[in-house]
């Protein structure tokens, strides 16, 4: 049966809403393995039809599961809002006259929004402290407290996060803490018992049992698309917790489940640990993932076949496992090696290629630079080849977040005189230009930033954001929108990379 007539829903585990990630939302009312670790002992298998004890897999994983709390402060903010008649009963007049504000009616009033909290789950994965979870477990935090197993609490702090990946890598400052046992994801196998450890519902330190139904599942979410599939249930507030193998190992981090009711109802999805760890180590070593992209569009072959019947045609293209690629994009490095529209991979590095969620398996562990084989059929014919794999920006250089540093000025956000003055209600003056790439773009002293790529800039914290997300996307530049001190409008393209 088709699970898309079936469930309707992604449900990654943060509050209930029509995608929800698992972490408990609440009002204000209401890495690698370490080497120190102990190996676990051999479980032997048991015949077919015996039970499973998996006593041992919770003692061993409960101690490395931690909970969440991500607060996030109370926070000041100016909106804009119309009157259309207050100008009118004001100066009933004044816009026949050409007097008034000249803004039809528009104002703005300072709001306060409310504290927020959010709660959710990680695994330490190592006895200094680190921590993984889910980027949506502490998206937006001013505040991260981290309880564990034994009741003691930490603050803790962001190394770094991806929202792609939905991963992120918290620490706190500890020693000799109970640090998970990491075991390759790529092992495990459709129908073996696992336990999801997390904290749902706000219920700490809760175990539930299933099995692994499916890997590889590739999910519409628009981030990882090879995900484990369990039925161990899996709700709110499990998210950044643990899925582990009956010898307590992770195997990986739970991120969500299907659901047209925000609980669980046998589909949950764990992010696989071979994910986990190039992403861990890319942000250790580089602040930033390091994305790598084999540059074509396509389907399952199997699908492609199906949608093909369904117009009338008749598809044999010898295989009906693997990677239809239905287009190579330009200057990629499918493009580079001379992949074609048409042909179907199968292997790469000699592992078999099934779903484009063991393709996604495959590169989301490779660099840009890394290069791969890949065996594909043409025209039915067996071939092979070697490619380097770039990045989004289509080059094999390590990506770096960049800092406003980069642009070399100095802001400051507008008083409220110079609003008025203006007639703006958001803006960062640039105060100085000692070079950078502000030189270079010609933006000069005094020019009011009040746009960068259609998102409003109202803090210096909004520019850092913006500049750091520019940097790393397919396209590194700001576009830049203000006005002159004068009122007169202006426009400039910032290029964040060298030539």
């Amino acid at each position: 049966m088709d699970m898309k007539k079936v469930i309707n829903i992604a449900v990654p585990t943060s509050a209930i809403v029509a995608v929800v990630f698992s972490v408990v939302a609440f009002s204000k009312t209401n890495a690698a393995t370490s080497p120190e670790q102990t190996p676990a002992p051999t479980v032997t298998a048991l015949p077919a039809g015996q039970p499973v004890d998996l006593t041992y897999a919770a003692e061993k994983s409960l101690p490395s599961v931690v909970y969440i709390v991500n607060k996030i402060n109370s926070k000041t903010q100016t909106v804009e809002y119309s009157d259309p008649f207050e100008d009118f009963f004001s100066d009933p007049f004044g816009g026949f006259f050409g007097r008034g504000q000249g803004n039809g009616g528009s104002r703005r009033r300072q709001i306060q929004t409310q504290p927020r909290k959010a709660a959710g789950s990680g695994v330490i994965i190592s006895e200094d402290g680190y921590i993984v979870t889910n980027n949506h477990v502490v998206d937006g935090a001013d505040e991260l407290t981290v309880t564990l197993n034994d009741n003691k609490e930490y603050s803790a702090r962001i190394i770094g996060a991806d929202a792609t990946t939905d991963l992120a890598l918290i620490k706190i400052d500890g020693k000799q803490l109970p640090a998970i046992q990491i075991a390759n994801s790529d092992n495990v196998k459709v129908g073996e018992w696992v336990l999801a450890v997390g904290n749902p519902m706000g219920l700490n330190n809760t175990v539930t049992a299933g099995i692994v139904s499916a890997k590889a599942r590739s999910m519409n979410t628009g981030g990882v698309t090879s995900m484990i599939q369990t039925d161990a249930a899996i709700n709110s507030g499990n998210s950044g917790g643990a899925l582990v193998n009956t010898r307590g190992e992770l195997i990986g981090i739970n991120a969500m489940i299907y659901s047209q009711t925000g609980t669980n109802i046998g589909y949950g999805f764990a992010i696989p640990t071979t994910i986990m760890n190039k992403v861990v180590a890319d942000i250790k070593q580089y602040g930033h993932v390091q994305r790598a992209m084999i540059g074509i569009k396509g389907s399952d072959v199997n699908v492609y076949v199906d949608n093909e019947k369904e117009k009338g045609n008749t598809v044999d293209l010898g295989t009906m496992e693997g990677i239809y690629v239905a287009e190579v994009v330009e200057d990629g490095a499918a493009a580079e090696a001379g992949l074609q529209k048409g042909d179907v991979i199968t292997h790469i590095d000699g592992q078999k290629i099934k779903s484009f969620g063991e393709l996604q398996n495959v590169i989301a562990q490779k660099r840009p630079g890394d290069k791969i084989t890949i065996s594909y059929l043409r025209d039915k014919k067996k071939k092979e080849m070697t490619l380097t794999l770039k990045n989004e920006q289509g080059n094999t250089k390590v990506v770096k977040n960049a800092d406003i540093d980069v642009l070399g000025g100095q802001f400051r956000a507008l008083s409220n005189q110079q609003k008025e003055q203006l007639n703006v209600s958001y803006g960062l003056e640039v105060l100085k230009v000692n070079g950078g790439k502000l030189k270079e773009a010609g933006v000069p002293k005094g020019f009011i930033i009040q746009r960068i790529n259609d998102k409003s800039v109202k803090s210096i914290e909004d520019l850092q954001d913006i500049v750091k997300e520019a940097s790393t996307s397919k396209e590194p530049v700001l576009y830049i929108q203000g006005i002159y001190p004068t009122g007169k409008k202006g426009y400039f393209a910032v290029p964040l990379q060298n030539d």
